[in-house]
């Protein structure tokens, strides 16, 4: 998988790399694996699917970073028709319902931490946010 760092990604990590609380490399290593997979949660992927000559469905392989990514992958296999899928970003599922705290694009609200478009409209800007479960008395960048 070709991976281009994003600026949010590098961030957590060197937020990591800078704390003074690890007890051991070991204990660092685990939070920059689990972390780096919590912001890699956020993306969304591709998938190359795969129909033999015949029509039946084959194997489909991913994720990948890109549909280009995927379809350069089959030109290897060869055999049959190939295609791509979108596979949206599980993590902003959960953070759509859940919230995401402290979160470029989420309210910042300390209460709240959820999409934009999960706040009431006040004039051109965001308002309160619309769950019911949720204190936010107005979005904050």
């Amino acid at each position: 998988m070709k991976l281009t760092p994003r600026k949010p990604e590098i961030d957590a990590v060197i937020a990591l790399l800078e704390a003074d609380g690890y007890p051991s490399a070991d204990a660092l290593a685990k939070d920059i694996i689990k972390t780096v997979a919590d912001e890699l949660d956020m993306r969304d992927w591709y998938a190359l699917t795969h129909r033999w000559r015949d029509g039946q469905r084959g194997i489909n392989w991913g994720p990948f970073a890109s549909p280009i990514e995927a379809l350069r992958t089959a030109e290897y296999i060869g055999e049959g028709q190939f295609g791509t899928v979108k596979l949206y970003s599980p993590g902003i599922l959960v953070a759509n319902a859940k919230g995401r705290k402290n979160t470029a694009g989420y309210c910042r609200h300390e209460r709240c931490g959820h999409a934009p478009f999960l706040h009431s409209m006040a004039g051109s800007a965001r308002g309160v946010c619309l769950l019911s479960s949720c204190e936010c008395d107005g979005f904050k960048k």
